[in-house]
């Protein structure tokens, strides 16, 4: 429900976004919209579509069969029997860094990916917390969601582009509507829309973390190991960041591979470590389960 609210008020960005570069140009956005749209779905169709080829070689992640990892695919499999989707293709990330992350269109194409630091860190138990985790992901269709997430940005932030080159022509309703329109339209359309729309699309990538961690919890039943892998991925993640990949890809990973969770919350891709100890310690509690201490780890 909340991210549908989101996306709902995204949507709403992007009609407000069009109608202000309509009043800054003094006539019809539809054309730039139109533009910006199409360039947005191709964009983001061509990342969707190949999105698990593309984040494994940007990872040099390998996929490996169940001769090399049987444990890992023996956890897998018994996490998809249970819910009964399809087995996703397995792959090793060699990174220190101990994180995961699913990727794929959906649940035929997907791909699960752990790297060699969560493999060497994690007990059993944690890293099946892990798994479900991202298979939650897939079951969720939050690669589909993100997407459609990053197209309506993606549009207002051309809309945002346009309206700057449109000045820098000489463009620009100013002097047919006044200076005034014409300048708090330029700092609507190129700053504070732009920002909103980034700002939720953060809050919607939070939410699918949120969603994820509820449901993988649901698939294994061990929320409390969920939360003990996440609290061991966060302390020795800050210490082991990611050395390759792209920031952009941040929101894929279980947590935050790069750095230490940002002081602006509302730009962060992931929600405090701490609150999502006590989302999973509620449940924990609900399913008879003991809940952990979030300062054992600190």
């Amino acid at each position: 429900m909340k991210t549908a609210l989101l996306m709902g008020t995204l949507t709403a960005l992007l009609l407000g976004a069009a109608g202000v570069l309509g009043l800054y140009i003094g006539g019809s956005p539809v054309p730039y919209l139109t533009i910006a749209l199409i360039l947005a779905i191709i964009i983001n169709f061509v990342a969707y579509y190949k999105s698990d080829q593309i984040v494994l070689k940007m990872y040099k992640a390998r996929v490996v069969d169940e001769s090399e990892q049987p444990e890992l695919h023996r956890i897998v499999r018994e996490l998809t029997t249970s819910v009964g989707m399809p087995m996703p293709k397995i792959a090793i990330v060699p990174s220190e860094n101990p994180n995961a992350f699913a990727t794929g269109r959906n649940e035929e194409n997907a791909v699960v990916a752990v790297t060699e630091g969560a493999m060497s860190l994690l007990e059993r138990e944690e890293l099946k917390g892990v798994l479900g985790h991202e298979l939650a992901h897939i079951l969720n269709k939050d690669m589909f969601i993100s997407t459609m997430a990053a197209v309506i940005a993606g549009v207002i932030g051309y809309l945002g582009q346009l309206g700057w080159w449109i000045t820098i022509m000489g463009g620009g309703g100013r002097d047919r509507q006044g200076g005034g329109i014409g300048i708090i339209g330029f700092i609507l359309l190129l700053v504070f829309i732009p920002l909103a729309a980034t700002i939720i699309r953060m809050a919607i990538s939070r939410d699918r973390e949120f969603g994820a961690d509820r449901r993988g919890s649901e698939i294994t039943q061990q929320p409390d190991m969920l939360a003990r892998a996440l609290l061991k991925l966060q302390s020795v993640s800050s210490r082991r960041p990611m050395k390759n990949g792209s920031r952009a890809t941040s929101s894929l990973f279980i947590v935050n591979p790069f750095k230490r969770e940002s002081l602006l919350s509302l730009l962060s891709t992931h929600p405090p470590t701490e609150k999502r100890i006590e989302r999973l310690n509620e449940l924990a509690l609900e399913m008879g389960r003991s809940p952990v201490s979030y300062q054992a780890y600190q």
